[in-house]
């Protein structure tokens, strides 16, 4: 008979059993944190792969579209459109999936095809779309065309963007057996995104160029898909949710999702407009903004995560009213950012971050929690956050839009910002509670209102603010300032030309009309003050057009031409390069204006691809002159510039514009079809009555007034170019080299420009094809050439700013040593004889030892020795 078991044994059983569920539970508990943890770099590389693809992409688009506004907000546009669509679209497919790592890692396949696709797909369609648009598109067309590029060429990667976030929350909820993790999810995306900002601007563009970048960014797509599927297969059987999906039931939690959005990118546009007027506005002031604002978004997101508090009304209210108050203290805070940025050097990066950080980081915290709060609402009620994404994005889409095109023009950035802060507290929550919660940032924008923030266009002393334009793309000022001197500033330091540079931006205009044989068409690319544009109308028989990028500075024209020149030139308002790539036209000569090369989206009409845009548009004999600003350059991006300009024009050459040494500009000069100078016809030009009108008081009387501003032809730049880059469309070299570029702007202005007349040697064969022409002009080129460079090193070696006695004191001896080396250089002559004439009524005895050196110097020179014999008479000779 068998016995009853021992009550004893049963529960030692029971124990038993007890400690292996509990240590099964506590393994399968070990598992999914480890799951978790290990999700968290796949969360934070899909990231970073995102926004690395945004910044190549917009920047790729920007080449073929232009920067003009429209152009701008339609690729905008397309790429949140694009995410809002994988959101909505994806957003059932991943909220039912048993395998979400599966979905997951087929999205991060796609986009890794299609960002490979892109490098070549991206350029290709935007060189078919320039034509198709035209040289001057409505506004409308423009946006719709760059609306339509970005949407239709990269929808298969955009749509399964807007997915991943949502695979990537829905598979960090079902690892972590928890609903909670949203705000976490999106805030550890959005610190990826951070660091693809700064990685992709400041290490794989400037290393690897588009391309390279694009590679790079396919392959961390690659690693979030491998990686999810191990993931994946490690964790077994999967999990479905038994939660039905159901539609978002709260309207206002809908409006308040897209209107966060809508205000979110809406400040960022804002607050980054109002910073181009006291940064640098280099390609990596843009990503020190978005860095920060970035930084902000993941930080408020995960102290959400963190804080474990419930998303209720209550909480609402207080992020919305929080958000709101920090962006009008952001407001108040930009029109003194200028002071920050005299405490910090903007030309370093960290200066330029810390005033980025100071204008995003407090507001775009707040901004992230409050988007954290409400993806959690639509997660707990959908299973998904995909709706969430797809409505925060299509609020983004149409943020930049209605910033640029209606409240900046309609009230300017600075009170649109109030504007958009004041929005947020429109969202609180119905109730008494929601009045209280206002009354406070309510009434510090009623403040900031009534007391509007001074402008942050800088007015010297004794001078005077005359006019501003304040546009989506820029704001442009005319000032005088104490000296009654008029300039042209946009953004607050960027001086486009004034009343004092006139002559010169004459002679930019008629160095290359003169070195053509029979100019007719003239295109001006860039215009400034429009001096150049209106030199240009001088030469008879030239018809001119004007191509300006900023419609604000076109408005401020009339400051500086008036009246209006007898023959008007054409001027139309677009971006340079879009025009040159949709004209199909043919001009004699076409001037490319001084492009500020670290001014973000100036390097790209310094690359090889638009060089060659403007040599088809060439006729045939036809000239090129882009000139370069000397004292805003650096040799590296210099080097780069002429090495690709010799890859299209094999023949070209450098020419100065003047012998100023605190504003030196290079020409490089290319030709269609690689013609000679011919000096006969030249000489024959200068001669003509009506172009001699034009041109003597700019100081071109004779040939070799022209060709002493030769600095050397193709085998001297080849040589002072070097072996390196080229600033290519893929490998925007001068872009990414903006901060040696600012500081180069901190250098002596003529450093470069001695540099280069050290290492370059002229060579009168290459200028001068016909060899009767050299025999009779080479000797004098090579000393008028030998005369300028010491005339061009004795104005670099003045101490500070000498005036009267100690000006001629200082001045005249490298003057005199230049004269001696070629007695027509004129440039040297004319001012030695205008101090003899000064001193002639205070120390005439001065006055003549200086005399007799000039005629010493240069005994040919009748009015010297005439002067000489007529003051001081034989005994002085």
């Amino acid at each position: 008979m068998q016995s009853e078991p021992d009550s004893t044994a049963i529960a030692s059983a029971h124990r038993f059993t007890r400690v292996v569920q509990d240590e099964a539970g506590f393994e399968r508990t070990r598992q999914a944190v480890n799951r978790a943890w290990a999700l968290i770099p796949i969360v934070t590389a899909s990231g970073f792969a995102g926004l690395g693809y945004e910044i190549v992409w917009t920047r790729q688009l920007s080449l073929a579209l232009g920067t003009e506004m429209m152009a701008v907000l339609g690729v905008i546009a397309g790429f949140f459109g694009g995410l809002a669509l994988g959101a909505f679209a994806l957003d059932r497919l991943i909220r039912r999936s048993r395998l979400p790592w599966r979905v997951y890692a087929i999205l991060e396949a796609v986009i890794a095809v299609w960002g490979l696709i892109s490098v070549w797909l991206l350029p290709a369609a935007g060189r078919a779309l320039s034509p198709l648009l035209g040289t001057e598109p409505s506004p409308i067309l423009l946006w719709a065309g760059s609306l339509a590029l970005p949407t239709l060429v990269l929808l298969p990667a955009t749509i399964a963007m807007g997915g991943t976030l949502a695979a990537l929350e829905r598979m960090m909820r079902q690892a972590r057996g928890e609903a909670r993790v949203t705000a976490g999810v999106y805030g550890a995306n959005t610190a990826g995104a951070l660091a693809g900002t700064l990685a992709s601007t400041f290490l794989l563009i400037p290393a690897l160029g588009f391309s390279g970048t694009l590679v790079c960014l396919a392959g961390v797509n690659t690693f979030c898909a491998l990686a999810a599927v191990a993931l994946g297969s490690a964790a077994g059987k999967a999990v479905s949710e038994e939660r039905q999906p159901q539609r978002i039931r709260d309207l206002r939690l809908t409006i308040t999702l897209f209107a966060t959005g809508l205000f979110g990118i809406a400040f960022e546009v804002l607050v980054v407009r109002l910073a181009a007027q006291v940064m640098e506005d280099t390609v990596y002031t843009f990503a020190g903004l978005l860095a920060a604002y970035l930084l902000g978004t993941a930080a408020g997101s995960l102290l959400w995560q963190r804080s474990g508090r419930d998303a209720n009304d209550g909480i609402l209210r207080g992020l919305l009213a929080a958000t709101a108050f920090a962006c009008i203290t952001a407001a108040a805070f930009a029109p003194y950012a200028d002071r920050l940025v005299e405490l910090v050097s903007t030309a370093d990066v960290f200066g330029e971050l810390a005033v980025a950080i100071a204008l995003f980081l407090v507001p775009a915290t707040a901004m992230g929690a409050l988007f954290g709060l409400l993806a959690q609402r639509v997660s707990n009620q959908r299973g998904s956050v995909g709706s969430a994404i797809g409505i925060n994005s299509l609020g983004a889409c149409i943020a930049p839009l209605l910033a640029a095109q209606v409240l900046i023009p309609g009230v300017g950035a600075w009170t649109a910002l109030l504007a958009v802060a004041l929005g947020y507290l429109l969202l609180l929550p119905p109730g008494r509670l929601a009045l209280l919660w206002s009354v406070v940032p309510a009434m510090l924008a009623l403040v900031l209102w009534l007391n509007p923030a001074p402008s942050l266009t800088r007015v010297p002393s004794g001078g005077k603010l005359l006019a501003v334009r304040e546009g989506p793309m820029a704001t442009a000022s005319v000032v005088d300032d104490a000296a009654g001197v008029r300039y042209l500033e946009v953004n607050g330091h960027f001086r486009m030309g004034g009343t004092s540079s006139t002559r010169s931006d004459y002679r930019q205009a008629m160095l290359p009309l003169l070195l053509h044989e029979a100019p007719q068409r003239a295109l001006f690319l860039g215009i400034g003050t429009g001096a150049t544009v209106v030199g240009g109308t001088q030469m008879p028989g030239v018809s001119v057009r004007g191509v300006e990028l900023s419609r604000e500075v076109v408005d401020l024209l009339p400051w500086f031409i008036d009246p209006p020149p007898a023959s008007a030139p054409r001027l139309t308002v677009a971006d340079a390069r879009r025009y040159v790539a949709a004209d199909t036209g043919q001009h004699d000569v076409i001037v490319a204006d001084l492009f500020h090369p670290a001014l973000d989206g100036s390097g790209a009409l310094y690359t090889v691809e638009h060089f060659g845009a403007v040599k088809r548009r060439l006729a045939s004999g036809g000239i090129f002159c882009q000139w370069l600003p000397l004292y805003q350059l650096d040799l590296p991006s210099l080097r780069a510039i002429v090495r690709g300009f010799l890859d299209i024009y094999p023949d070209g050459s450098a020419w100065l514009n003047h012998y100023s040494v605190r504003t030196p500009m290079l020409a490089l000069i290319g030709t269609q079809g690689g013609r000679h100078l011919n000096t006969g016809t030249l000489a024959a030009r200068l001669g003509n009555p009506a172009i001699a009108s034009a041109v003597r008081p700019l100081g071109f009387e004779a040939p070799i007034d022209l060709l002493g501003q030769y600095l050397g032809g193709a085998r001297a730049l080849s040589a002072l170019a070097g072996e390196g880059p080229r600033n290519t469309d893929d490998y925007p070299f001068v872009t990414f080299d903006a901060r040696r570029n600012v500081r180069a702007l901190n250098a002596a202005p003529w450093s470069l420009l001695l540099a280069i007349i050290k290492d370059i040697r002229p060579d009168p064969n290459e200028l001068l094809a016909d060899g009767a022409e050299r025999d009779a002009l080479g000797a004098r080129l090579s000393a008028y050439w030998a005369a300028r460079n010491r005339f061009l090193e004795a104005g670099a070696s003045l101490p500070g700013d000498p005036r009267g006695a100690a000006l001629i004191e200082a001045a005249s001896p490298g003057l005199i040593d230049a004269l001696r080396l070629s007695p027509e250089f004129d440039p040297a002559y004319g001012p030695l004889m205008g101090m003899v004439r000064s001193l002639l009524g205070t120390d005439r005895a001065a006055a003549a030892r200086l005399l007799r050196k000039i005629n010493e110097a240069a005994p040919s020179r009748r009015e010297a020795r005439n002067l000489l014999l007529r003051e001081f008479g034989l005994r002085d000779e």
